[in-house]
């Protein structure tokens, strides 16, 4: 049966983020808050804890859920050939709305679905959601909610739209949702923003060359991406979720 803790408060949130580590660990499914809305989370390294959070959502392996991870300095265990320039990115903007695509550690053991050898990674700018992911490590992270139904500001819209499934529900109070992470491809050797959100275009050319247009309502939505932590809609990538 799903149980509900509360983490709006540091001082009193440990058991709350123990019962969360104990499920992750067993290959179970979490609901967390983050610095746009509620995320479910499961251990990215536990292929068949991915496939339930998929399940979970009722979507499929051909829009793999990004990486949420607690600090930069995980970036080179999870990626390789991180250019200098996204580096400096990521430097800047983490943690905060900002994703970056990079070509994943061909020697991971995990499975996130149709990635294409790639991974989304993203540092939520959230203490709770921080706490979590220093202890268990990189989670594979969607925004909480069903296919086709908006993203849970709450923990009782998660609750209302994935019930049972979920082992552990984190009630951080109401999420404060707005705009979802950028996200730019660093994949090709130029990076290009492949969604515009949280920072603009021109933040992002103040630390490093970044293509992409210069309406930023513009940025063309990549289908296979979605976001933990981040609702845009179910057509668009929501690197995220969590």
């Amino acid at each position: 049966m799903s149980s509900v803790h509360p983490v709006t408060d540091p001082n009193s949130w440990g058991p709350g983020i123990d019962e969360a580590v104990n499920a992750v660990s067993r290959g179970g499914l979490v609901v967390l808050p983050t610095d746009t809305v509620y995320g479910i989370g499961a251990d990215a390294f536990d292929a068949d804890a991915v496939a339930a959070l998929l399940g979970a959502k009722g979507r499929g392996r051909q829009m793999p859920p990004p990486v949420l991870v607690p600090d930069a300095r995980t970036l080179d265990g999870l990626a390789t050939e991180v250019p200098d320039d996204a580096r400096r990115l990521v430097e800047e903007l983490w943690p905060g709305g900002f994703t970056i695509i990079l070509k994943a550690q061909p020697s991971l053991a995990w499975d996130l679905g149709e990635t294409h050898g790639t991974v989304a990674l993203r540092m939520p700018d959230h203490e709770a959601a921080l706490a979590l992911l220093r202890r268990t490590g990189p989670l594979a992270v969607s925004s909480a909610n069903r296919t086709g139904s908006p993203a849970a500001l709450d923990v009782d819209d998660a609750r209302a739209q994935l019930g049972e499934s979920v082992a552990v529900y984190l009630d951080g109070g109401v999420a404060p949702g707005g705009v979802a992470s950028t996200i730019v491809d660093a994949t090709s050797g130029t990076l290009r923003v492949v969604r515009a959100g949280a920072v603009p275009l021109e933040r992002l050319r103040e630390i490093a060359p970044v293509d992409g247009p210069e309406d930023a309502s513009a940025a063309t939505p990549d289908p296979a991406r979605d976001e933990a932590g981040d609702e845009t809609t179910e057509s668009a990538p929501e690197a995220n979720g969590g």
